[in-house]
């Protein structure tokens, strides 16, 4: 396991594994279109053209096996491990000294940073990677992801959901919602951040039982931050409200403009050499970090139901939060049904589930497909459910304005047909062969 992105970086370098930019990049467009030709593979560029001396990463957790390294783990054990530090938090260490306040910055200038431009359609630059964390004069700590559009010297314009966690914490103080926002930060952090549990559940000590997360004080409010983020821009959330947006979000598709709370900033520390992570909207590093959190929460109700449950997945395909697949140890007639209606309640912006038996390969899209065009009738295995609350992020539903989204769902039983003969529906093992001992 690693304590920082830097460590990381250094281990890709050393296996010939990161993608090295030496050539001037511009932060406003150029940056993204690079990254995005390099999906799957982390990069760094070292020349950053309009802010000389920052390397900004990209591709951090970009696949599912960058993630489970950064974790100890595989990325068929990844599943369980969240659902492990979900249920098994573990307080965090606190530090003095920490290596993201090397360098404190008290007069801001966010121009001076990196802050990536990522698509001609959006309202400007922004922030995608950064953690933000807040206090709820009630519940505790809540670390989150918020987007950030920058919109002066010292300001963004942050999109929160309203009704969830930060919303419902600055609605409970009388004036300014004080925050800090880690950019760079540790995976174990970017992940645990990105899990939704009960409002009274603190995700840093959810990423601190994934890897060890110190967490320091900050300079000027006090709140937690991660000891070895790179970056920690500290501040405040107020009761103003600006334009944010259109951003490209998860979909592909664009996001309209909102009034949304404004951010100022009060002061920036960072580490002496620090890397900026930029996170490109709508790429695998986003919707890794979207779906892959959601799978233990259908997995806790899919076992809840009574079903024999062996693993879960958020598929890439579905822009990794419409669609899932359950793979279940079938052993009575009416378990697909349940695991369908299990795993709705467990991520409820689902659209489409697919239930699918223990031989069947989630992580190849060929073999789903296989398990549909072999055991599936669409009278007898399809499950509809018409006119349901859905995902405002899924333009083809229905968007009430002020209200929540509908749409129509639908779950897929695609285990071997309950009362046939198993053997019917076995495939062909041929063996494996060693090629070398023919064409060697």
């Amino acid at each position: 396991m690693f304590k920082d992105i830097r460590s990381l970086a250094r281990a890709w370098d050393q296996r010939g594994e990161l993608v090295r930019v030496k050539k001037p990049v511009s932060k406003k467009l150029e940056l993204a279109r690079v990254q995005r030709a390099l999906e799957g593979k982390p990069v760094l560029f070292e020349n950053i053209k309009e802010n000389p001396g920052w390397m900004v990463v990209g591709n951090v957790v970009s696949t599912r096996d960058l993630v489970a390294e950064a974790l100890g783990t595989s990325k068929e054990e990844l599943m369980f491990r969240l659902a492990e530090a979900i249920e098994n938090r573990k307080a965090n260490e606190w530090v003095d000294s920490p290596p993201c306040q090397e360098v404190v910055e008290k007069q801001v200038e966010l121009d001076s940073l990196p802050i990536v431009t990522h698509y001609p359609t959006d309202g400007g630059p922004y922030i995608a990677s950064g953690v933000t964390i807040i206090e709820d004069p009630e519940l505790g700590y809540n670390a989150c992801f918020h987007r950030l559009m920058q919109t002066g010297r010292n300001t963004f314009t942050a999109r929160i959901i309203e009704r969830r966690g930060t919303d419902t914490a600055l609605k409970k103080v009388d004036g300014d919602l004080p925050a800090v926002i880690a950019v760079g930060a540790p995976v174990q952090l970017l992940v645990g951040a990105s899990i939704s549990p009960a409002p009274d559940v603190n995700e840093l000590e959810i990423a601190n039982a994934l890897a060890d997360l110190p967490l320091a004080r900050a300079v000027t409010n006090g709140l937690p931050v991660p000891a070895y983020a790179e970056v920690i821009l500290e501040g405040r959330i107020t009761k103003k409200k600006d334009a944010e947006g259109p951003f490209v979000d998860l979909t592909g598709t664009i996001d309209p403009e909102r009034q949304q709370p404004v951010i100022e900033i009060d002061a920036v520390t960072h580490r002496k050499d620090p890397l900026w992570h930029s996170l490109l909207p709508a790429s695998n590093e986003h919707k890794i970090l979207m779906g892959m959190p959601r799978e233990p929460t259908i997995y806790k109700k899919v076992k809840e139901a009574g079903v024999d449950v062996k693993n879960v997945l958020i598929t890439p395909g579905g822009c990794s939060w419409l669609h899932g697949i359950v793979q279940i140890n079938r052993r009575e007639p009416d378990d697909p049904r349940k695991a369908i209606e299990a795993a709705f309640q467990g991520h409820k912006s689902m659209k489409h589930v697919f239930i699918v038996d223990p031989d069947v390969n989630i992580y190849d899209p060929n073999e789903v497909e296989w398990a549909m065009a072999t055991r599936f009738q669409a009278g007898r295995d399809l499950y509809l459910y018409p006119d349901q609350p859905g995902s405002s992020l899924d333009p083809s539903g229905e968007h009430p304005p002020g209200q929540k989204a509908r749409t129509d769902k639908a779950g897929f039983d695609l285990t071997i047909p309950w009362g046939k003969d198993p053997g019917m529906f076995k495939r062909l093992d041929a063996g494996k062969l060693n090629l070398e001992d023919y064409l060697g």
